[in-house]
């Protein structure tokens, strides 16, 4: 992987006729970011998966159907490496509503595409090429929770796979509730295993698992706080044992909640926070709780989504409202981030990964 080439895959709030997608290359001695190319043709892919072993690139969209209503599509494209160019294999619906998030399952058979506005998950084929098969199974949630303005109807905002790939953890910001499905590859269709409730007004948006598989850790949007569970892997299920804010005591105005993960080393947790526009930092201990490391200023607004470098030495922030990507070090001693003094103007970004190729 020396030789290789850092890419930076980034997806945005774009009209269809604008580029929504645009690569980067990222140098991690000079922490520059150099655009490689942009892609136009899709409404908002605001949300992206790269498969780096095929070299293929999965991106969220709008479309129109025949019947004039929106819903959501999957698109695939190849990357090709040395320009960084991408080249559209396929597009294919997805959702019957607009979507915000999509995951691969770890074998490579389907997709689980997530719908905020319409309050589903759907399960979609994904051919052997990397191809955007059929819609093949479609989810309605129904109900509300307790938040009257953010929590009216159910709005499912992403969807992880458990460790060993068995279980697909859904987590509802409008129920809060995390509803845990299986596929059942015979018929392929989602299958409902059981659902965990989250605390009042929550509003679990996304979820990241702990590398050593006892723990996953969520960021509740609505309420501004992350909440520990203890994993159960045979059972697929996730007890509740902390829950911090993601705001320092200090902070009055407005927040919510966006992005998670975790280091590598299962060290450290990183949350987003719009609004305060910060990234908070924890430290993990071996029993799955957190305490809090740090707050560090994003260097622009709304701070949609973030990620970590592969090396896990630098991370990558998508500011959407102030059009800019920043850099930030990391100490991986220590979790902390510090701010490099290098940022790229971009168009609304709020999904940004990073890949060696």
């Amino acid at each position: 992987m020396t030789n290789s080439k850092l890419l930076v895959f980034t997806g945005s709030y774009a009209e269809k006729e604008n580029p929504g997608i645009h690569v980067y290359e990222l140098d991690e001695n000079t922490y520059e970011l150099s655009l490689r190319s942009k892609q136009e043709g899709v409404k908002n892919p605001t949300f992206l998966q790269v498969d780096s072993d095929s070299k293929q690139l999965i991106s969220i969209g709008e479309m129109v159907t025949t019947d004039g209503l929106k819903s959501g599509e999957a698109l695939a494209y190849q990357i090709l490496p040395e320009t960084g160019e991408l080249e559209l294999i396929n597009r294919g619906q997805s959702a019957y509503a607009p979507t915000c998030h999509v995951q691969k399952d770890p074998q490579g058979e389907y997709l689980v595409i997530s719908s905020y506005h319409g309050g589903t998950v759907s399960l979609v084929s994904r051919k052997e090429d990397g191809s955007i098969g059929k819609m093949l199974d479609s989810k309605q949630h129904k109900g509300h929770g307790t938040h009257p303005e953010r929590q009216d109807r159910p709005h499912v905002h992403s969807a992880f796979f458990s460790p060993d790939g068995k279980f697909i953890m859904v987590q509802d910001l409008g129920l809060d509730t995390i509803f845990v499905y299986q596929i059942d590859r015979k018929e392929n269709k989602l299958v409902l295993h059981r659902e965990v409730h989250t605390h009042d007004a929550a509003g679990p948006r996304h979820l990241v698992f702990h590398p050593n598989g006892k723990y996953a850790y969520v960021i509740n949007e609505v309420d501004s706080t992350v909440t520990s569970y203890a994993y159960d892997a045979e059972e697929g299920n996730l007890t509740a044992i902390q829950t911090l804010p993601t705001l320092p005591s200090d902070f009055t105005g407005e927040n919510t909640c966006a992005e998670i993960t975790i280091s590598e080393d299962g060290r450290f947790v990183y949350g987003s926070n719009r609004g305060h526009d910060s990234i908070v930092v924890y430290a993990a201990s071996a029993d799955g709780t957190l305490e809090h490391v740090q707050h560090i200023s994003t260097e622009g607004a709304h701070p949609r989504h973030f990620s970590l470098t592969p090396k896990g030495n630098l991370m990558l922030v998508t500011n959407r409202d102030t059009n800019n990507i920043v850099v930030f070090e990391v100490n991986k001693e220590t979790g902390g981030l510090t701010y490099t003094g290098k940022q790229v103007e971009s168009p609304k970004p709020v999904c940004v990964w990073s890949v060696y190729m």
